[in-house]
């Protein structure tokens, strides 16, 4: 069986023990079609220059064995460096946290020049946007692009709404209008002081219906390949509405349902031609009762070794061949394409 070079690209300055890099690169080791893994860090000082967008810059990596791992003082990725060469790696696997701009991940294509990136900058680039949902509304809850106030005005008018910056992440930015009251996170002022302190233009909202079931969680559907590979629920804060880890709230392990299967059914063929090999479905329970999509991630996605150890399973080792399939299917792609043009 042929071995392909991997490289992987992130920041160590914001790791812990549970970042899911250890476990991938701990398993990607151990598969048959793996030849080596490199790891180059934007924590490093020393990649300033690459991670800036500098043409002709250096990458420096670390070369992975099976002694890599978590290190507190971050020596596990600043320490025995090397120059990587770039024209030697099969697979480039992005597994740095969100937002990338649009400029780094434009730049990443002119480096790996028809190399197979996961997940592809244009695709990561796009779907990033809350706006990319408007593809999807059969299976949302009520939404509307909301661009002027007047569309805000419009979409408040029907029911409780939530308005979510186009690009923002985390749970940052988000905007509960009930009325004329208005929750800025735990911050409440009147609608009249929130719509007049916004710009004439330039306003980038997706608008949402408040779902009166929030309180119930916000579940991540973890998804490889097309392969659901399982669930956690985001539970929020007793004095919030917002199901964010990182904003206070807890996560337990989950189970997916029915409706959560028909939402990964409709949304993974247009993801997969799109180059998306691993991301997140958030789903909320509508006020029907069935659980509706909230959002679709696809930068870095996390928690699948956390939810491997809690169901007992194999699922890292499984995410890592599922990966490897998705890698021989766009090789195939590129390669049949290539043999049309030259044909």
């Amino acid at each position: 069986m042929k071995k392909y070079k991997v490289l992987i690209l992130t920041d160590h300055s914001g790791h812990s023990k549970e970042n899911s890099l250890y476990a991938i690169v701990e398993k990607m080791l151990l598969h048959s079609m793996t030849e080596e893994i490199d790891i180059a860090s934007r924590g490093n000082a020393i990649n300033q220059d690459f991670f800036n967008q500098m043409a002709g810059a250096k990458l420096w990596i670390r070369k992975a064995d099976n002694n890599f791992a978590f290190s507190k003082n971050g020596s596990h990725l600043s320490e025995s460096l090397s120059v990587a060469t770039i024209a030697d790696y099969d697979l480039i696997w992005l597994r740095m946290p969100p937002p990338l701009g649009k400029d780094f991940l434009d730049f990443l294509e002119t480096v790996f020049v028809d190399k197979i990136i996961i997940n592809n900058p244009k695709g990561i680039y796009e779907t990033g946007s809350k706006e990319f949902l408007v593809n999807f509304q059969s299976c949302c809850p009520p939404m509307k692009i909301c661009r002027t106030k007047a569309d805000i005005i419009e979409f408040k008018s029907q029911f409780p709404i939530v308005l979510k910056p186009f690009r923002e992440y985390g749970g940052k930015g988000i905007v509960k209008i009930d009325g004329a009251e208005v929750s800025l996170g735990r911050e409440q002022i009147s609608f009249d002081e929130f719509i007049n302190n916004l710009p004439e233009d330039e306003i980038e909202y997706i608008g949402v219906k408040f779902l009166k079931n929030v309180s119930q969680g916000d579940k991540r559907v973890i998804v490889v390949n097309g392969k659901i590979m399982g669930a956690s629920l985001r539970l929020p804060p007793e004095d919030s509405w917002l199901c964010n880890v990182a904003m206070g709230g807890k996560s337990v392990i989950a189970e997916v349902d029915e409706a959560e299967q028909k939402i990964v059914a409709a949304i993974d063929p247009i993801l997969s031609k799109m180059g998306i090999a691993m991301y997140g479905v958030d789903t909320l329970v509508g006020d029907n009762g069935q659980r509706v999509l909230s959002e679709i991630n696809t930068t870095s996605i996390g928690g699948l070794p956390q939810v491997a150890k809690q169901q007992q399973l194999p699922l890292v080792a499984e995410a890592i061949d599922l990966i490897w399939q998705f890698f021989l299917t766009q090789k195939n792609k590129i390669q049949n394409n290539n043999d049309r043009i030259s044909g």
